[in-house]
């Protein structure tokens, strides 16, 4: 399994818009970071997980040439705005298959209501076949099964994937014992840890290190990434052995 991450910063990416911080002027394309998503593929397979405000942007970048269903997490902009632009994959493939809980369908539905309606439809407008993820219900996707981790963004329920021996966990804050369970005896993780200071809803940098020894994964990927957190290079030489901090375009294989 090949995974790309097509992004790796916080809901306002790095650079801010109008920042004088020194992470959002620097040169290093480490520190520049796109909206948080990340690209699985395997065998004639390809799958997105969230679909950010950057997605156009990203899919360029990476040249992925299909999608054949995205994984959404949860409703938040930053990991769904760039639905719209899935209109070039619907033109070579049809209806997108999307999967989110059905609070998040429902999201969708309401500020993507052209995507969803069934009279009169814009004939440009995008297509998707939604798919229901339930906690405890693994679900097919190509050839492999995905197994959904509950976690908390605060008080906002987040789904996190597992597939094969690869789990990605986003916008985490606290995760219950019995979904922990379901993250053992894996070869790569990724979490979150938006900096080193306490944040409400998300892992800061010793919250995720400290999940990341409880898990023991073989390796361990930091993403959702805020400039305040420093410069990559500066806060990868701070990091365990086993555990690195995510760029844009970074691609891994599992």
């Amino acid at each position: 399994m090949n995974v790309y991450f097509l992004g790796t910063g916080t809901s306002q990416g790095i650079p801010v818009i109008g920042s004088i911080h020194s992470v959002c002027k620097s040169t290093d394309f480490k520190d520049r970071r796109l909206r948080v998503s990340a690209w699985i593929s395997w065998e004639d397979y390809s799958y997105v997980i969230d679909c950010g405000p950057d997605f156009r942007q990203q899919m360029l970048v990476s040249n992925c040439q299909k999608v054949d269903g995205i994984l959404y997490t949860h409703e938040h902009s930053d990991h769904t705005a760039g639905l719209d632009d899935i209109r070039p994959f619907n033109f070579k493939q049809g209806s997108m298959p999307i999967y989110a809980h059905q609070r998040v369908i429902d999201n969708l539905k309401k500020r993507f209501d052209y995507i969803f309606e069934t009279e009169n439809k814009y004939p440009g407008a995008p297509s998707v076949k939604t798919i229901e993820v339930v906690n405890n219900h693994p679900f097919p996707i190509g050839n492999k099964i995905a197994i959904p981790i509950n976690v908390m963004h605060g008080n906002l329920q987040v789904f996190g994937y597992r597939i094969d021996d690869f789990a990605y966990l986003t916008d985490v804050k606290t995760v219950e014992k019995s979904e922990i369970t379901k993250l053992k005896n894996l070869k790569v993780l990724v979490v979150n840890a938006l900096r080193e200071e306490h944040h409400n809803t998300h892992f800061n940098l010793q919250e995720a290190l400290d999940f990341i020894a409880l898990i023991k994964p073989e390796r361990a990927y930091l993403t959702h990434i805020s400039h305040i957190m420093g410069f990559h290079e500066e806060v990868q030489q701070k990091l365990p052995e086993n555990v690195y901090l995510a760029y844009d375009n970074l691609e891994i294989t599992i």
